[in-house]
């Protein structure tokens, strides 16, 4: 019988394969598991080559933990270049008032008609909270405005970032550009018709970083017609002790179960809007700490703990003493004839009292009485402290300095007599220039007291005068990084205690204590006592010994690996041939 003969090509692939075998095992590429596939041996590498991937990244990111590249600090143009086109970014808060928002518009308009060059885009927001965290995001990515309406507190948190806000003092200075410039196209302030307690609130680390845009305080605006009703006179200073009388003495009662001052079945005598205010005014006018300006947390001290003991107090007798977070806007309980002091903003005037403008409950729960405007509650009313406040402008500093020059002539724009009058006849607000405020249209609004309910509504200006009359008993606030949290703190504590009374729990020592505790571990004021001023970015200076050795090392690996992986990738190849 013929044996079988089979086809050449099937004893050549075992050969090859044979051979290929026995050439791997020469070159130690056999395993004690058998021969190791081209699969096998490709994974290990891609392996490889992942390590060294996962170390060098690593390795970059150690690098980027230190510090990155510091942006170039911003120097003035000798000139304004009107050839280059810029479109600015503008962001504002319009305090839900359309017409707000028209007068930035119309600014814009003015302006770019001035500068042809220039196109400005107006983001408009309804609150600084906002506008504050959309700036954090945004220095990431070096997608920050151009011209910002903001606080120093949250300037200050800006700073934390490499040259992120301008420092203007060069600009204030210079002849061509700065203020009362040679060369503006417009008719702006000379530095020293800035109110100066206004311009001094925008300076901190030894810079201006940013100019004042329209200032407000505190205001008690106050049923007068219901404290004379309960036998009392209404004084032009109010203390403490007068507030805290009054407001008990309107929680008596008929015996319908109706309050006796309104006949009707709610009533609370006395509402804070911004409890953080309240706190931060009261330990002012008791010379208490509050923080000093490197940062240092002197908060939870002796007269908090009896201020808030206090606040308990009223707080429980009657429910005489509530707040906005709590209950609701002072000023529809005012209006509804259900308050009697009621704390807000001098810029909030057009929600309080009968006639208000914006009034914001129905006119059937309308009530009529007269308003006064009086200073927050004092502790000395012969030496009266109250809070300064209101949005500022900074400018962003941008790669381009032409870029930057356009952005400070329309923020210096934004002072001019045109914008602060219109503005600050929106609500109760103060124009921060002197030449505004002497402007004889601005003397002519403020005369005229009364005429009607809209732009000349009495308690509107009563308001913006309570200002003006007492600029010089303003105070601000120390700026640092983590000033803003501390201000939240401020407030929280008397919202904790308040809240507490309401629950029907004791506000004693131990429970003033753990407020203290969760206080500053909620906000993290353990992390932030004792920081220095906003400066801006700190120098760190060169890397540790330690962190040098380590980087080292791990280029050292990452080289190792390399050649490792570049052998392995020849062997293979020439395996191949």
């Amino acid at each position: 019988m013929k044996r079988a003969v089979l086809p050449r090509e099937v004893f050549g692939f075992c050969a090859n394969r044979e051979g290929d075998a026995a050439t791997r095992a020469e070159r130690g590429e056999l395993s004690s598991m058998g021969i190791r596939s081209h699969r096998q041996i490709r994974h290990a590498r891609w392996k490889q080559a992942g390590l060294a991937l996962v170390l060098l990244l690593l390795l970059l990111t150690l690098a980027g933990c230190h510090g990155r590249e510091e942006r170039a600090g911003f120097e003035v143009p000798a000139e304004f270049d009107t050839t280059r086109e810029h479109t600015l970014t503008f962001w504002a808060k319009n305090d839900s008032n359309n017409t707000q928002k028209q007068i930035y518009q119309k600014a814009i308009r003015d302006f770019q008609a001035l500068y042809p060059n220039v196109k400005v885009q107006l983001q408009a927001y309804t609150d600084y909270g906002t506008i504050y965290n959309d700036v954090i995001t945004n220095i990431s990515t070096d997608t920050t405005p151009n011209v910002c309406i903001t606080y120093p507190d949250h300037i200050a948190t800006y700073l934390t970032g490499n040259n992120v806000v301008v420092p203007l003092d060069d600009l204030f200075a210079d002849e061509r550009y700065g203020f009362g410039g040679s060369e503006l196209k417009f008719e702006g302030p000379a530095q020293d018709e800035v109110v100066p307690e206004f311009l001094e609130e925008c300076a901190f680390a030894g810079h201006h970083y940013a100019i004042p845009y329209m200032r407000s305080t505190e205001a008690l605006y106050v049923n007068r017609t219901y404290v004379e009703a309960l036998g009392y006179e209404l004084p032009d200073v109010l203390t403490w002790d007068f507030v805290w009388e009054v407001a008990e003495a309107a929680t008596a009662k008929n015996p319908d179960g109706t309050y006796a001052v309104n006949g009707q079945e709610t009533m609370i005598p006395f509402i804070y809007k911004s409890t953080d205010n309240m706190m931060i005014q009261m330990l002012r006018q008791r010379g208490a700490g509050y923080s000093t300006d490197a940062g240092e947390i002197l908060i939870f001290n002796d007269d908090t703990r009896e201020i808030l003991k206090t606040i308990a107090g009223h707080a429980k007798k009657g429910g005489a003493f509530s707040t906005f977070k709590k209950d609701g806007y002072p000023a529809n309980f005012l209006n509804a004839g259900q308050c009697i002091f009621a704390v807000d903003s001098t810029a909030g005037a057009t929600w309080m009292g009968s006639d208000a403008p914006l009034v914001d409950i129905a006119e059937e729960k309308l009530v009529r009485f007269e308003t006064a405007v009086r200073p927050v509650p004092q502790y000395d009313p012969e030496h009266p402290q109250m809070i300064s406040q209101g949005p500022s402008i900074c400018v962003f500093n941008k790669a381009d300095p032409q870029e930057v020059l356009a952005s400070w002539l329309f923020a210096q724009y934004m002072l001019t007599n045109d914008v602060q009058i219109a503005y600050s006849e929106t609500e109760g607000y103060v124009p921060v220039t002197v030449r505004a405020q002497q402007d004889p249209d601005y003397l002519d609004y403020l005369s005229r007291a009364g005429e009607d309910s809209a732009v000349h509504y009495a308690v509107k200006l009563d308001a913006a005068r309570l200002l003006m009359e007492h600029t010089g008993d303003t105070f601000t606030t120390p700026v640092f990084n983590g000033s803003t949290s501390l201000r939240d703190a401020a407030g929280q504590l008397i919202e904790s205690v308040n809240t507490s009374v309401k629950r029907k729990q004791t506000v004693d020592d131990a429970f003033i204590d753990k407020l203290f505790a969760d206080t500053t571990s909620l906000y993290r004021l353990d992390q932030i006592s004792g920081n220095t001023a906003a400066n801006g970015p700190s120098d760190l200076g060169p890397l540790p010994g330690g962190s040098v050795a380590l980087i080292a090392a791990l280029v050292g690996v990452w080289l190792l690996l390399g050649i490792y992986t570049l052998r392995g990738w020849r062997k293979s190849k020439k395996s191949v041939k």
